[in-house]
């Protein structure tokens, strides 16, 4: 059951207003409430009128975790001096054909590139190689968002459309090594659960997006909504108002027990793992894909 649902089911029974947020409050004490932490680069306006929408932009692939995460928060927000959902959420992708996501999911795009409503927030989940066409529809709409974000590794994405460039990003802890290597005029943050770097937000893996989005909704509508949110959904993770909270400060070390891909940073099997010797040193990879990316520019992985 949907959260307004619910509560105008318990509005009817007199138990709405004993729930914490569900007070009444005027339009002008919501948009006052101003996010108060360092985290936040600026407050959000929400329209004047109607709900923020927002775009999910998936391909085949799509990690469930990275979009599914920001859609429930998003869709379980309540603002009080609103009748209506405050995000008006949909997916988008390249054609409207069924698109198989992580874990065998179907889903329908609700729009195509070609017929997507302009939207305010575009998230982006780690997903296949972005086609050009997703590539140009995200440079071009993202102008006219307030916000665009990823999540996990969606944030490659975000860098080959060029959005990054010059600016502060975060991606899933077992890619930060290969996003640094990559793109050399992004500066690649580690440890953090995400980044806010106004218009453009990219988070770390998979729950991280949860954080984001709390974070995101606190911009537009402030801490206490937020909280309201993280309440409802029963979520009890302090991620979203720490954002420099990730276990993942330092790419790990390998040592003569613990072996580590100098690619993606994940604990390698010595036993059974590709490997080659560089400049007197063995090197232990995840895949042969890694290898060879390391056999590339062997310089760009070591002493990061």
């Amino acid at each position: 059951m949907y959260r307004r649902t619910f509560l105008h089911t318990l509005a009817a029974s007199g138990v709405a207003a004993a729930l914490p947020g569900v007070a009444n409050a005027t339009t002008k004490e919501v948009a006052e409430q101003a996010p108060k932490d360092n985290s936040v680069v600026q407050p959000l306006l929400p329209p004047t009128n109607g709900p923020v929408p927002v775009a999910f932009l998936l391909a085949e692939g799509a990690v469930v975790v990275d979009f599914a995460g920001p859609w429930g928060v998003f869709e379980y927000v309540n603002t009080p001096a609103t009748d209506y959902a405050p995000f008006q959420l949909y997916t988008v992708s390249e054609s409207p054909s069924p698109i198989k996501v992580s874990g065998g999911m179907i889903i329908v795009p609700n729009y195509t590139l070609d017929n997507a409503p302009q939207p305010k927030i575009i998230v982006v989940p780690a997903m296949g190689e972005p086609s050009e066409a997703m590539l140009a529809w995200l440079r071009k709409t993202s102008k006219g968002t307030d916000l665009t974000m990823s999540v996990c590794t969606g944030s490659f994405i975000l860098a080959k459309a060029g959005l990054l460039s010059g600016k502060e990003a975060t991606t899933h802890h077992s890619a930060l090594t290969l996003f640094t290597a990559d793109f050399h005029d992004i500066k690649v943050k580690r440890g953090a659960r995400f980044v806010d770097a106004g218009d453009i937000s990219t988070a770390g893996g998979l729950t991280s997006g949860v954080d984001l989005a709390l974070h995101v909704v606190e911009r537009y509508y402030g801490r206490k909504v937020a909280e309201d949110t993280a309440t409802w959904l029963e979520y009890q993770g302090q991620g979203w108002k720490n954002p420099n909270s990730n276990f993942f400060p330092k790419n790990p070390v390998s040592t003569e027990k613990h072996s580590f891909c100098p690619v993606c940073g994940m604990e390698v099997n010595k036993k059974t793992a590709p490997n080659e010797v560089y400049r007197e040193h063995k090197y232990y990879f995840c895949s042969e894909e890694d290898k060879k990316r390391f056999d590339q520019s062997p310089e760009k992985f070591i002493g990061q």
